[in-house]
């Protein structure tokens, strides 16, 4: 049995390139991923670099599991729709978007998500801010945040789509 270590760590959703060179970084110093949860990563033992790391958020679909199954990649967990996968380096490069058009179809996933729990939050707290318990401001707080998270991935998309226009 390889040894194995467990850690707890958070990640903000529009932080998920720290993740994942944080996850790499772990990997190049002898510790794959082999599961995921609510900020805990278990890791186990193996050799230095031996394998590439990637997290990706989108919906759970067997057939795209197996896809990347073919390429040698392997899906390591998963927590609500994001799929992490490990590939051993000698397998060759593992990247997940080949292009700018696929990178940015992914922060629109993310986008999306972070919209709806945040007009939840915001039409939630609103509500509670006019009944008894006064509670709402815990959910004006969230949708703040959370549209705080959707400028970040906004950012992002527009830097990848001036990115395109240079390169048409």
């Amino acid at each position: 049995m390889k040894e194995r270590k467990t850690l707890y760590r958070w990640f903000w959703v529009w932080d998920f390139e720290k993740e994942e060179d944080w996850l790499n970084e772990m990997a190049a110093n002898g510790w794959v991923l082999a599961d995921v949860g609510f900020c805990r990563y278990t890791f186990e033992r193996c050799e230095p670099g031996e394998y590439t790391v990637r997290l990706e958020n989108h919906a759970y679909d067997e057939t795209y599991v197996d896809f990347m199954r073919d390429t040698g990649a392997e899906p390591v967990g998963r927590y609500f729709q994001w799929i992490y996968f490990r590939k051993p380096v000698e397998l060759g490069r593992f990247d997940l978007f080949s292009d700018i058009d696929s990178r940015i179809s992914h922060l629109d996933r993310i986008g999306k998500s972070l919209s709806l729990i945040g007009g939840a939050n915001l039409l939630i707290g609103i509500v509670n801010s006019f009944g008894p318990s006064r509670l709402g401001w815990v959910n004006l707080l969230c949708a703040t945040l959370l549209m705080y998270g959707l400028g970040r991935i906004h950012g992002k998309k527009e830097s990848l789509e001036k990115e395109r226009r240079l390169h048409e």
